[in-house]
């Protein structure tokens, strides 16, 4: 199948480019910019006036709720939000059920996701047996089945010595390991930050405390063992300031914000609003500001959907019984969108943050429209509108604090190696 491109903006992050340029395709690869290549003769035209054209995104943080929860959504459901969204990408914690332990179901997951229309999927195994905290995983024969890195999704190792362990075994094999700062104990029983808000509507706190004891940690066994890190979700000024600060003293350590943090701040709880229970929490404008600004200026590298989709069952009950999540997937773009807006930041570097640098962490080549890339490829138009309604997203997951608003930045095509995955000319 070959495909033209005409009449886009060019934005790739991976090379600086922003110009108006043509894209060729062919094989699932790209094999023109700007002109066709010797004898290109496409067998479709996709028109890109007034759309920008860049690489599919990269989201590194997406439930897909397959294995065990098929009830909450399916792999065909996301598959369908990732392409309706442009991510063309996407790693998957392990918190499913089973737990992705073992090399057969990581196999079983990878096997399932292979559909032409399905984006690529990238499983991030179990640190340790049954996310139990106790007993390490086998991360080499995981890595073997696919996996390309290794966490514990929401759910701490308790044990110091087990964490030790677990990141010098990652270590020796140069295995990234994906942690949430979190410390169990400071947070247990909490269901909302611990400030203002919770204590007016008499809800248990989590301090950011819990999240900065728990890094510090993570921080200093990152820099004894020589262990890649990556810190998921980071939700606070401290947190930000810590990374910045083992970063200059040498400790290789990356970390993600999700995408509702950007925008919401403890005060958008409002009258105990069940869709605003997130992990971690919606902490103070303080620290929302300070994500915004982390994220701008590179201190933290990507941002993710987290996008957990939950049935209406599990949101439809008092906040601190209300099952946690957002849906994100669809989102993930014209949210980054806006925030890009209003720190008046050129898209080239706004896109950056979902395409080159989170496909970096991945460590897969991904996130560019070079010559000979993998034609993963999103093409939206900046300017319309993309109103957040149960009608409109397709995951079955229609958990969102921000139902109801719209949006700018509206998903036009979504190529995955050179298919068409998403027409959005056709809704």
């Amino acid at each position: 199948m070959k495909i033209h491109i005409k009449n886009g903006r060019l934005i790739d992050p991976a090379s600086k480019t922003d110009k108006p340029l043509d894209l060729f395709i062919a094989a699932g690869r790209i094999v023109g910019i700007g002109n066709a290549p010797a004898g290109f003769e496409a067998n479709s035209v996709l028109d890109a006036t007034g759309c920008i054209v860049c690489p599919g995104l990269v989201d590194l943080a997406a439930r897909l709720r397959e294995p065990g929860f098929e009830y909450k959504a399916t792999l065909e459901s996301e598959m369908a939000a990732a392409a309706a969204g442009g991510v063309t990408r996407l790693a998957c914690p392990p918190d499913t059920d089973p737990v992705l332990d073992e090399p057969g179901l990581v196999e079983m997951l990878t096997h399932r996701a292979r559909l032409p229309e399905f984006a690529h999927v990238h499983p991030v195994g179990a640190l340790t047996v049954q996310l139990d905290g106790k007993a390490l995983t086998e991360m080499a024969e995981l890595a073997e089945a696919g996996c390309v890195a290794f966490g514990q999704a929401n759910r701490a190792i308790v044990d110091t010595q087990v964490l030790l362990r677990a990141m010098m075994y990652a270590a020796t094999f140069d295995f990234p390991v994906w942690l949430q700062a979190q410390d169990p104990f400071l947070a247990r029983k909490g269901v909302a930050h611990d400030g203002e808000v919770a204590a007016r509507l008499g809800l248990a706190g989590i301090p950011v405390a819990a999240e900065t004891i728990a890094l510090a940690t993570i921080l200093h066994l990152a820099r004894e063992t020589g262990a890649r890190v990556h810190v998921t979700r980071i939700s606070s000024a401290a947190g930000v300031d810590m990374i910045v600060a083992a970063r200059a003293a040498g400790i290789a350590v990356t970390c993600d914000v999700a995408i509702h943090h950007l925008h919401l701040c403890e005060m958008d709880l409002g009258f105990f609003d069940a869709h605003a229970r997130l992990d971690p929490p919606l902490r103070s404008q303080r620290d929302r500001d300070a994500l915004r600004a982390g994220l701008a200026s590179g201190a933290i590298n990507a941002l993710c959907s987290d996008h957990t989709p939950v049935d209406d069952d599990g949101k439809q009950m008092p906040f601190d019984e209300a099952e946690i999540g957002a849906t994100g997937l669809e989102l993930l773009l014209p949210l980054m969108l806006k925030w890009a807006q209003e720190m008046k930041l050129p898209l080239v570097t706004a896109l950056a943050r979902v395409t080159s640098d989170p496909a970096r962490i991945l460590g897969v080549k991904a996130g560019s429209l070079a010559l000979g890339a993998a034609a993963d490829i999103c093409v939206f138009d900046p300017i319309a509108e993309f109103q957040v309604s149960r009608q409109n997203l397709r995951s079955q997951g229609k958990n969102t604090p921000f139902l109801g608003m719209e949006f700018p930045g509206r998903v036009r095509y979504t190529l995955i190696d050179g298919h068409l995955a998403f027409d959005g000319t056709l809704a």
